[in-house]
């Protein structure tokens, strides 16, 4: 193991581990393996739901009956104190506008409910969800450019928002674009300043982070071969492993120029220097390095498909991210002359900081006294640290997660001026048994907080069914995206199957019950 551990410092083996790795990656990229695996990310809702859920169950269902998985697309116009006749002209002029020049919509947009004060009106239609974010970004974009109350001139009362399932989608899918180069952005520029804080020179702290960005190429390529295998790998799991593999890397890559940085005041030889930070370093990164392997791959085992695709693909990122840092780094380490930690060039006899002398040392030496006593104290103090954990609910809904303020989230502020809460995104129900319909209708619409129930309508105004079964629309009183929708889902489950019988699958999916079930697997 020790003769393993220390090849990357070999005279010869030193070359052919780099000349391996920039083979490797040139064939990745040649491969285009990084892009294949960001187009086999699955972002459909049932990606990130419990395969077993009711709500996943019930998607299943409804894309069948559907033909896909529709989002649908609310548009909001209102006016306070009631809709004007140049307003309905302007709406009707819209809809005509919407079905000739918005494509990419799976049904002709079509005037829908008529708020009983006549200050509002909705349209609506709807796009089939393929997982692509172009695919529901590009026709949700057109929609706003057409009904924007920029066009309206005079008008300026005139409120409008585009919402419903597929404008929440596409302005959570523009803020997380921003957010994955953001963090990204974020965590590299810390490490790029821990870097230079740590290392003091403009030099070294490239070859870590070149070392990372191999790691990063490499993990993506075997990621893009679990997508092949079948495991599910969505854009939550993609955006945190860069994340992981650069933190990981960066951390790895610390221990072992530390220990090689000492080692080169000790004695002149770069590659018996290295191979002593290998033999000490090396298994320190292996045992933490596999710690958290170990704790990803308990991901697996969780319910939701999200958190479950984020362990194998978290432990291949920090493997690969060990990996690296173990064979490329050494050895590009040991290649390069001792000038690259410029200015502060370690020589035979310089004073420093080392395992025997510093701070860190004081504190070993302190804890060594009374071991028992630290690592019991340290114990209690974790566990008492992480008793909030038992009862933690962040209380995060579709509409609240949102930093700014997002068209769908104003347009559902709208709605609920004029409507029930839930009319943006009515709760869906499938009943395998027709001769039941009205029952189930029935029981569902006696729960409090459930404002209408009834058929849901396809493009050209007929009832959605089929061999499957017959699809309600239940719409809720509160907000369809809020806790208190949430907290209806169980008794609607409830009463729908004790109405219409086990085949009944009941709050199918958009929303409130896609949340609900995520809901209770995340905590």
């Amino acid at each position: 193991m020790r003769r393993l551990i220390t090849l990357p410092a070999g005279r010869k083996a030193r070359f052919a581990i780099v000349a391996a790795w920039l083979i490797a990656i040139f064939a990745i990229l040649g491969a285009n393996l990084p892009g294949k695996f960001a187009d086999a990310e699955n972002n459909e809702s049932s990606s990130y739901l419990p395969g077993d859920a009711e709500s996943t169950l019930a998607l299943e269902q409804t894309e069948k009956l559907t033909d896909g998985e529709q989002a649908a697309i609310v548009i909001v116009y209102r006016r306070e104190g009631g809709l004007t006749a140049a307003d309905k002209a302007q709406i009707k002029a819209d809809v005509a506008t919407l079905n000739q020049d918005v494509s990419g919509v799976s049904e002709p947009f079509r005037l829908g409910q008529r708020s009983q004060d006549g200050s509002a009106v909705l349209v609506f239609s709807s796009i089939e969800a393929t997982g692509e974010a172009d695919d529901l970004l590009d026709p949700v974009s057109a929609v706003r450019d057409v009904v924007s109350t920029d066009n309206y001139g005079e008008q300026g009362a005139l409120q409008v928002a585009v919402s419903g399932p597929a404008g929440y989608s596409a302005d959570a899918v523009e803020v997380f674009e921003s957010i994955n180069g953001t963090l990204f952005a974020a965590a590299f520029g810390l490490v790029f300043v821990l870097l230079i804080l740590i290392y003091r020179s403009p030099i070294l702290l490239w070859f870590p982070l070149l070392a990372v960005g191999f790691a990063e190429i490499g993990t993506r390529a075997i990621g893009f071969g679990l997508t092949e295998a079948g495991v599910t790998i969505n854009g939550q799991s993609s955006s945190i492993l860069s994340v992981l593999v650069l933190g990981a890397g960066t951390d790895y890559a610390l221990l072992l120029i530390a220990r090689y940085r000492e080692e080169l005041r000790r004695q002149e030889n770069r590659e018996a220097s290295m191979r002593v930070a290998l033999r000490t370093a090396g298994p320190a990164i292996l045992a933490s390095g596999g710690t958290v392997i170990a704790a990803l791959l308990c991901l697996s085992l969780a319910d939701l498909n999200s958190t479950a695709s984020l362990g194998p693909i978290g432990a291949i990122g920090i493997a690969t991210a060990m990996l690296a840092m173990l064979t490329f780094l050494p050895a590009l380490l040991v290649i390069a002359p001792r000038f690259v930690f410029w200015p502060r060039v370690p020589h035979v006899g310089d004073e420093g900081t080392d395992a025997t002398h510093g701070p860190w040392r004081r504190l070993g030496d302190r804890i060594a006294l009374r071991p028992r006593r630290v690592w019991v104290g340290s114990f209690a103090v974790l566990l008492v640290m992480a008793a909030g954990v038992l009862a933690f609910d962040d209380g995060l809904t579709s509409s609240n997660g949102f930093r700014d303020d997002v068209e769908a989230v104003q347009g559902q502020a709208l709605i609920a001026a004029s409507f029930p809460g839930g009319a943006n995104a009515p709760t869906e129900i499938v009943v395998d048994d027709p001769a039941r319909v009205e029952q189930v209708a029935s029981a569902v619409a006696a729960i409090n907080g459930v404002a209408t129930v009834g058929p849901a309508f396809g493009s050209q105004g007929e009832p959605v069914a089929g061999p499957e079964g017959v699809l309600l629309n239940a719409i809720l009183e509160p907000d369809a995206y809020s806790t208190e929708a949430f907290d209806l889902i169980p008794g609607i489950r409830s009463a729908a199957r004790e109405a219409g019988g086990e085949g009944c699958w009941s709050a199918a999916a958009r929303p409130s019950s896609v949340i609900s079930a995520r809901r209770p697997s995340a905590t």
